[in-house]
């Protein structure tokens, strides 16, 4: 008989998803990794009982926090992944031609496996360009010798190991880990979450003051909290609504089109028009 897996964002209020069995739990050194067979999503990822991705909605965080950084660059080869154990952003990195060598960074190794495992549809691990290492993000970015054209921070919500995610210092040292083209984007929490709102303040405080060009993006994710996402980009000069990114948008999306759910040209312009709410969080 199924049950069910209840994640609280506030109080009582939360989200309710139908299981119809455990497939996988783990107390790691760094956090519980679970996966859940659910009655509706596909298979499930919960970290400290927190969503990180189902089967069916994974799509749209990793084709968000992926295509608007890839694309801006003019010519992405080196791309930087931390956090991201699933495997989901590297295999949307990996669709770009010009990508050569990317590096994911995850410190817990049972996400990995939990993912090859049980979602091995998610990730490309395969591909001889994906290098899986297993550190911390935080240290590895300040100690990068060769500069990365692209940084992903795929990490979870800010406890535990993702907490200095969240901090300037390590902007910081991404900023200095980039190429001078270079550009970032972040997974930044729920506008419509209020705990989550010094979170958003602190990534945007941090980004604007470390690099030239800053912006908050949005993407609706069914699973997260509220389904209503923010994420952040910052780049070295680039901004993601110039004439020539535009042209770069328009001109490769078709040629991977047939492999995007929900990406494309006229999500890449409305993503980051901002309701007045959120624009209120951070101005």
């Amino acid at each position: 008989m199924g049950f069910q897996y209840n994640e609280y964002y506030n109080e009582a209020t939360g989200l309710t998803v139908g299981v119809n069995r455990v497939l996988f739990s783990e107390q790691s050194p760094y956090q519980m990794v679970e996966v859940y067979e659910t009655d509706t999503w596909g298979n499930l990822m919960t970290i400290d009982g927190m969503v990180m991705l189902s089967e069916k909605d994974e799509f749209v965080y990793h084709e968000m926090i992926s295509h608007p950084a890839l694309f801006a660059h003019p010519n992405p080869k080196r791309v930087l992944i931390i956090g991201g154990g699933d495997g989901g952003t590297a295999r949307e990195v990996l669709k770009h031609k010009s990508v050569e060598h990317v590096d994911m960074v995850e410190i817990d190794e049972a996400v990995v496996r939990a993912s090859k495992l049980h979602m091995p549809h998610v990730g490309d691990f395969n591909n001889p360009k994906l290098h899986v290492l297993y550190e911390d993000g935080i240290a590895f970015v300040k100690n990068v010798k060769t500069p990365y054209d692209v940084i992903i921070i795929d990490g979870s919500d800010p406890v535990g190991p993702a907490e200095g995610l969240f901090k300037k210092q390590f902007y910081v040292d991404c900023y200095n880990a980039l190429t001078e083209n270079g550009i970032l984007t972040a997974q930044s929490e729920s506008p419509f979450v209020e705990k989550y709102h010094d979170s958003i303040r602190s990534i945007m405080n941090a980004t604007r003051e470390t690099f030239a060009v800053a912006k908050l993006y949005t993407a609706f994710i069914p699973l997260y909290p509220t389904g209503f996402w923010c994420l952040t980009y910052a780049s070295k000069g680039i901004n993601p609504h110039s004439e020539e990114v535009l042209a770069r948008v328009n001109a490769g999306v078709p040629a991977i089109a047939s492999t995007l759910k929900y990406y494309n040209e006229d999500v890449h312009n409305g993503a980051f028009a901002l309701p007045n709410f959120v624009k209120a969080i951070f101005e």
